[in-house]
């Protein structure tokens, strides 16, 4: 059961330490925390008291939930206006107390996030036209202050935890709800850890029989590959010491169950786990990039990789920030393990992802009125405001959710520009939606293709790693009205149509 003092601990700390980010992630030190913990006491005493005599349905106190919220938002490293809101935000949907009393006491910036996550726990699967108009809210509001959305992260995790207690109607629907919209969402704003976790945690209710199964089947194989992966740690600690590279840590991580089951349902795996390697992965955390070179060296030295299973995610990080090596190799006894080498820094984005990056904008003031733009979006989350953009363009609701599904909520590829930038797409998405997604002007002047340095149609199917040149063509007088056969995104979609009606 959490306690207030559970949440002050971690305040205290982050406050020893000069810095908002958690204890165990120290590489973090973007900004200098200094939490009013005076302050947070007596918001967890407003919390308190506006839930008096209320029970959740799991028989704890009301005031639990809240609090489990403002505890995961604390070990995110976010801000005192997002733990007081963690603290605050159900009060004005569920006590007597009102926004406007949230404002007085806790000032405008509280009230704003608090009303913005008010708004998001109406997104409930009740009805296409109320569904498709909140999730459009959502996006809003992610684009306004993307602290609304981490706050409502935690509160959903904390939520699941609790499932038990509800009805079996409402288990699935919220679960659903988290597999659906809010996993996928973390993932896109790079938050790996908080992703597995709701996928986790809402798996059983949505796939019961399919997770009685993985249970029974494959994680005796995952337990049996971890005692196995302990051997291979015991050598590599020993040979990286003899290199005296330094290791901040070094373990074995289980693949995740969700993860694992979306896996096994791929044709190539036909449910069979020993194809897949990274069923417990070796993750190795090291101070410097430069030393995650040379540990990868070291490991290639000691075994040899598999063709083609070596990916260097820190040169070329993926569109939601995630960095790290990857390598396969045949390990002890000539078994298959995937090696993970990656800086602290690293480790927390792929964790937290956008929590670890939060910031105001470019002026450096705090913004004053409700409704002003708090904090602001790094550039590679740009999505973010293109898919608001985008959505005032969609007016049939059953034609956007068609569309979210395919373009936002659908497995992704990463692609590249000659350059090297990377570029973020659905699967089976074609050159013209690369074109689209560069330039207008190049999608609407596209006059062929080339990927990986080869002629490719218009129409081809792009994969994961694809180098994708767009050749133009000055005179063309605008989009082939055949592409819309082929295009997987709704935003070259409706630009060809736009160019077309001209």
């Amino acid at each position: 059961m959490p306690t207030l003092n559970d949440l002050l601990k971690i305040l205290e700390q982050n406050n020893k330490k000069g810095t908002n980010r958690v204890p165990i992630f120290p590489a973090f030190r973007r900004h200098k925390a200094d939490y009013d913990l005076i302050l947070i006491r007596l918001a967890y005493d407003f919390a308190e008291q506006a839930h008096k005599g209320q029970i959740r349905k799991s028989g704890e106190s009301y005031i639990e939930h809240p609090l489990a919220t403002a505890i995961t938002l604390a070990q995110m490293g976010l801000d005192q206006d997002s733990i007081i809101a963690g603290l605050l935000h159900d009060v004005p949907e569920d006590t007597s107390s009102s926004l406007v009393e949230i404002e007085k006491n806790f000032g405008p910036e509280v009230a704003k996030l608090v009303s913005g996550i008010t708004k998001l726990g109406m997104i409930k699967y009740r009805g296409l036209e109320k569904y498709a108009e909140n999730l459009r809210r959502m996006f809003v509001a992610m684009a306004q202050d993307i602290r609304i959305i981490l706050i409502k992260m935690a509160d959903r995790l904390h939520n699941l935890k609790t499932l038990k207690a509800l009805p079996e109607e409402k288990q699935k629907r919220i679960a659903r709800e988290s597999l659906e919209i809010y996993a996928p969402i973390a993932n896109r704003l790079g938050m790996g850890g908080v992703k597995g976790e709701l996928e986790d945690l809402a798996f059983p209710y949505v796939y019961p029989e399919k997770y009685a199964w993985l249970k029974k089947e494959i994680l005796p194989a995952i337990e049996l590959k971890m005692e196995y992966v302990k051997k291979v740690i015991e050598v590599i600690k020993k040979e990286l010491a003899k290199e005296n590279l330094k290791v901040i840590s070094i373990h074995g991580r289980a693949k995740r169950l969700y993860s694992l089951y979306q896996k096994l349902q791929k044709p190539h795996y036909n449910g069979d786990a020993s194809k897949i390697y990274d069923l417990v992965a070796i993750r190795i955390i090291v101070p410097t990039v430069a030393d995650c070179y040379q540990t990868l060296g070291l490991i290639h030295r000691l075994w040899k990789p598999l063709p083609g299973r070596i990916k260097d995610y820190i040169a070329q990080p993926k569109p939601n920030g995630y960095q790290s090596l990857h390598s396969t190799v045949f390990c002890l006894d000539g078994k298959i393990v995937e090696i993970q080498i990656r800086t602290l820094e690293m480790h927390e984005q792929a964790e937290y992802g956008i929590a670890a990056h939060w910031h105001y904008k470019e002026s450096g003031r705090q913004p004053k009125k409700i409704g002003e733009k708090g904090y602001m979006l790094p550039k590679k989350m740009q999505w973010v405001e293109d898919l608001v953009n985008w959505q005032k363009e969609i007016h049939d609701n059953k034609q956007y959710l068609d569309s979210l599904t395919l373009d936002f909520f659908h497995n992704r590829i990463f692609v590249f520009t000659p350059k090297g930038d990377v570029i973020d797409l659905p699967e089976e998405a074609t050159p013209v939606d690369f074109a689209y997604h560069v330039h207008t002007w190049i999608g609407n002047h596209c006059a062929g293709a080339k990927i990986n340095g080869q002629m490719a149609g218009c129409d081809d199917r792009l994969k994961n790693g694809d180098v994708i040149e767009i050749i133009t063509e000055k005179n063309k007088k605008g989009p082939n009205r055949d592409w819309l056969k082929s295009v997987k995104t709704q935003a070259a979609r409706a630009k060809i149509k736009s160019a077309a009606a001209k």
